[in-house]
């Protein structure tokens, strides 16, 4: 077994134009779509400046480390999130948009624990499926439901927190959840039957949502204005204000076209679009040309993260690759979805791209993990784990 020494080769240099891309396009597209007297591209600047040195300190963590600190900051943002729910509206907990998620820190900004909340969610989900395993010597079904009761806490906490604040965020959350549950070791003998039980209740509360309304707030507390999301992805026309915005994502982006109206042309107003619906700006601008490559950046980021799941020899490093690729092909698929009415509005960003300090620091953070995968990375004789791209 050796360590490779030198800087240039555990460094992940293709992750690393990866991410330059997705900056350029980043700031290219929040440039076309700040009002003025704002400077939205200034701050996503300053947030990429800032989130490429957590990444750099992240990466000279190595496995143990990162254990060590992992359930320090998975308790210190359940305590974020619990103080979200009993402290009241304020300027300091203000409620925006109809969701109280952000803390309002002076000089510092806005700050959204459940986007922070993602990363030690996935460190802390594969350090219990390692530690399980480790102490498992023979693997049973009884062992199996163990495992999955324990993974079921850990998640469970959080994703009850997140819940009443930010529906989205729990799609996430419960999507890192299930792709670490595959990976697991758990026997289909209990996987098949839980995920059909798991989509048989996701189907019946989607048919509640549309035809049962009363009853989802009467026993579940659920906000009269979340089921607008559903109306408004069914029916857009018939939504009034809240479908107003995707008939305007989607005539902005089919106006697109081929190849785009071009740099800076954008004519279909649409409220907060630098944010969420980004993607409609590369739609219109650069059509449908723009938006396959932007698509491609993600399909070959997805496919490294894959490679990487592949070529690392140790499980726990395994469990984290998955748990961020689980986070990112999600977060891709649903935002993009729901500009076209693929899938329902839930206010997701899109990776990278979208403006916002709490989601690019939160994905450059899980990409400071995966560096730190490659960067300490043990490769072995005669053994063709070893990172060649």
């Amino acid at each position: 077994m050796r360590l490779k020494h030198g800087f240039s080769e555990r460094f992940d240099w293709t992750l690393c134009l990866l991410l330059i891309l997705f900056c350029l396009i980043s700031c290219i597209s929040i440039y076309n779509t700040q009002p003025q007297g704002t400077n939205y591209l200034g701050s996503q600047i300053q947030w990429y400046v800032i989130a490429s040195i957590a990444i750099a300190i992240i990466m000279y963590f190595d496995k143990e480390q990162i254990q060590k600190i992992t359930w320090i900051f998975y308790g210190f943002f359940l305590f974020l999130l619990i103080g979200l729910l009993v402290l009241p509206v304020s300027d300091f907990t203000p409620r925006i948009n109809g969701a109280k998620s952000w803390y309002v820190i002076p000089m510092a900004g806005s700050v959204q624990p459940s986007e922070y909340m993602k990363v030690f969610y996935i460190l802390a989900l594969s350090i219990i499926i390692q530690k399980h395993h480790e102490k498992t010597v023979y693997q049973t079904i009884k062992t199996d439901w163990i495992l999955l009761g324990k993974l079921g806490l850990v998640a469970g906490i959080p994703i009850m927190l997140v819940i009443a604040q930010d529906f989205g965020t729990t799609l996430v959350l419960m999507a890192i959840l299930v792709g670490l549950i595959l990976v697991s070791g758990i026997s289909w003998k209990i996987i098949i039957p839980l995920y059909g039980i798991a989509a048989a209740f996701g189907s019946l509360m989607l048919y509640l949502a549309v035809y049962g309304r009363e009853f989802l707030e009467k026993y579940f507390g659920i906000e009269a204005y979340k089921f607008a999301r559903v109306t408004s992805w069914l029916n857009p026309e018939d939504a009034g204000d809240s479908g107003l915005q995707l008939l305007k994502s989607m005539r902005a982006i089919g106006s697109g076209l081929v190849s785009g109206k071009g740099f800076g042309q954008e004519e279909v107003y649409i409220p907060e679009r630098h944010t969420d619906f980004i993607f409609t700006i590369i739609g219109e601008e650069y059509g449908f040309i723009g938006g396959s490559i932007v698509i491609v950046l993600y399909f070959i980021l997805i496919s490294h993260l894959v490679r990487t799941a592949f070529k690392t020899a140790d499980p726990y490093s395994t469990y984290i690759s998955v748990g961020v690729i689980s986070m990112i092909t999600f977060h891709v698929f649903e935002n993009i979805g729901m500009t076209i009415q693929l899938l329902p509005i839930t206010g997701i960003p899109l990776p990278f791209i979208s403006y916002g300090g709490s989601s690019l620091m939160t994905n450059m953070m899980a990409m400071g993990l995966i560096f730190s995968i490659r960067y300490h990375h043990k490769s072995y004789m005669f053994s063709s784990n070893s990172f060649s791209f």
